[in-house]
């Protein structure tokens, strides 16, 4: 069966080529089109992916697509909402004045500086009326409770609004290519499921999903087993994990929809004790098994937070709150299904350290998180899903699904602009010598990744044994980050290097959970390691990608080090780079120093290497 899967369309617009559960093509919109996380119908990822599978339209068998439709979606909101109202009139809270004075004489003094702050302690400060509002608004009761009330019914009407009109944008695209009667539609959460369960290998396993909304829920609790999904539970939206760390995100300044991470590496900077228990407080802990979230969408309460509490310590306790209750969840249903084996996806799923402490729990001998775990990854999973011929897969092997170039293309787009290329002998011998002398390299070669995170075919490459590498690179690239780069590291160094990785080994072939580092690693590839000591590894096999691990390999016999720092080829709130055209004007904009397009080498006329600026 031939499916095609098509992910929601109001952000990060994916189109995945699937034939009886095996996925031949799969990219995002925004990769053709050059605006981060595009929206809309993907008719370019579309395209590219029945040309790439050579499938003509009229052979595809259905359509898959995560959402019911807008009237049936909008009857789940309106249930979630009363529900929700329900809850706010029974929940007690404890007293919020005591605690968040409490919370005040635990805020440490800090002298050490925080890379992107004006100061350790800096607070998000907004004037005396506005924090005023926030207090009210956010803080203060029974204001607090009629502000959640109308941000909880504005939310459900915008949203309501948002489903028809994409359901209509949809429907128009599936038309143009004659193929709208074979749409098949889906409650969310299923394409989350499938797609983390089908595709990890484990005959049983515990499948969670966590995100911010979809079809009523907020996440979902699925046992799966032989092949097949049973949904235990469903988390009731807007208890929502994934609104709850918006909320943070957006009140500490940054874009939540893309910039959850930034507060991921902040947190590690603060005292999560200065205000987890405040956090914990608004969370019905007394259900175990489920999430029920107090006043979760009313954005003001963490504002108030951020202009009363250094920003370092309202992300740690964030983080904090999200990891216990993360792991309470996983724990009891862990107890309940006698599973050893966890699945993950959903947006919240994106977050490194959270996926660390499920990954530790006790009696978990296993972990996978999807790599394409946000939106984007649901037509994936759903089109898997539909087309699955049955039983149980080994797990995939890597997810360089997206196009590739030949070298006549490559060579092309280097004449067009102009610049001189040689083809080494040995382009890993070439490149390692140049990282090992200080070049920033971008590497370009063989199939686009799918998902979020550049896995070797589109990253920017450099040698870990510099941390200042992580402010002047990010500067030179036009980013800001708490969080150092990731490292990546040959398979056969991975004990050397991180602790504790049994039964995670295989998630961190695609860079979705954080270990604690060795003080091999820490030794040997400083700028990948975090201010608590962790890194987010991508782990190479040579069988997997072979033109990327002899890097590595031929680094380490001039280093002694196995690891790299890995870093998306792109420049700042662009998305990864997609054609050779892409790459050669990230390499120039960004003053990288040397670009390696397939077998060809480019060196920039512009750049002096080894020197930061």
């Amino acid at each position: 069966m031939i499916v095609l899967g098509i992910s929601p369309l109001d952000k990060d617009a994916t189109a995945s080529l699937v034939v009886d559960g095996r996925v031949l093509f799969a990219a995002g919109e925004e990769r053709f089109s050059r605006v981060k996380q595009q929206d809309g119908f993907p008719a370019k990822a579309i395209t590219a992916a029945l040309q790439a599978g050579r499938v003509r339209p009229e052979q595809v068998d259905r359509i898959a697509y995560p959402f019911l439709s807008w009237d049936k979606e909008a009857a789940l909101i309106d249930k979630s909402m009363a529900a929700e109202q329900e809850f706010q009139s029974t929940f007690r809270a404890p007293g919020l004045s005591r605690a968040l004075a409490a919370a005040r004489a635990r805020v440490p003094q800090r002298t050490e500086p925080v890379q992107g702050l004006a100061s350790p302690n800096q607070r998000k400060r907004k004037g005396f009326l506005k924090e005023l509002f926030y207090r009210v608004a956010g803080a203060s009761e029974p204001w607090s409770k009629r502000v959640a009330t109308s941000r909880s019914r504005d939310w459900a009407q915008r949203a309501a609004q948002e489903h028809r009109h994409w359901q209509g944008e949809l429907e128009r695209g599936l038309a143009q290519l004659g193929l709208r009667a074979k749409l098949e539609r889906s409650e969310h959460h299923l394409s989350h499921a499938a797609n983390a369960y089908l595709a990890s290998g484990f005959e049983r396993a515990l499948v969670v999903t966590l995100d911010g909304y979809g079809s009523g829920l907020a996440g979902s609790v699925s046992l799966g087993e032989g092949g097949r999904l049973e949904r235990l539970a469903d988390l009731r939206f807007p208890h929502s994990l994934g609104s709850f760390y918006e909320m943070v995100t957006s009140s500490l300044g940054f874009r939540p929809d893309r910039h959850a991470g930034k507060i991921v590496g902040l947190a590690a900077y603060g005292d999560p004790d200065v205000l987890t228990d405040v956090l914990l407080g608004r969370a019905d802990r007394g259900q175990p098994g489920d999430l029920r979230l107090y006043q979760n969408l009313n954005v003001y309460f963490s504002r108030h937070l951020a202009a009363e509490f250094p920003m370092v310590d309202v992300a740690a306790a964030y983080q904090r709150a999200l990891e216990i209750l993360a792991c309470d969840l996983v724990r009891h249903w862990l107890a309940r299904t006698g599973a050893r084996h966890v699945v993950l996806s959903g947006g919240v799923t994106a977050n490194v350290k959270m996926n660390q402490r499920i990954h530790e729990v006790e009696g978990v001998e296993g972990i996978f998180i999807y790599p394409n775990m946000g939106d984007g990854g649901c037509g994936t999973g759903l089109a898997m899903q539909l087309s699955w011929t049955g039983g149980v897969r080994e797990s995939i092997r890597d997810v360089y699904w997206g196009p590739e170039f030949g070298e006549e293309r490559l060579l092309a787009a280097v004449r067009a602009a102009g610049l001189e290329c040689e083809r080494p002998a040995s382009m890993a011998q070439h490149l390692a010598r140049c990282i090992h002398e200080g070049w920033v390299i971008a590497r370009f070669d063989g199939r686009m990744e799918y998902g979020p995170r550049a896995l070797g075919n589109r990253s920017i490459l450099y040698h870990g044994r510099e941390p200042k590498v992580n402010q002047w690179l990010n500067k030179r690239l036009g980013r800001t980050e708490f969080m150092p780069f990731a490292p990546v590291t040959l398979w056969e160094a991975r004990s050397r290097c991180y602790h504790h990785l049994a039964g995670g080994e295989h998630a961190a072939e695609f860079m979705t959970l954080t270990f604690d580092c060795t003080d091999f690693m820490k030794a040997t590839c400083p700028a990948a390691v975090h201010v608590d000591g962790t890194a987010r590894p991508q782990l190479v096999r040579r069988e997997v990608n072979p033109g990327y691990y002899d890097i590595l390999a031929e680094h380490e016999k001039l280093s002694g080090s196995p690891s790299l720092i890995n870093t998306s080829f792109n420049m700042h709130e662009e998305p990864i780079v997609c054609s050779p055209e892409d790459a050669i004007r990230a390499f120039l904009d960004g003053r990288i120093d040397g670009l390696a397009l397939g077998p060809f080498f480019v060196a920039n006329p512009k750049t002096k290497p080894g020197q930061e600026d």
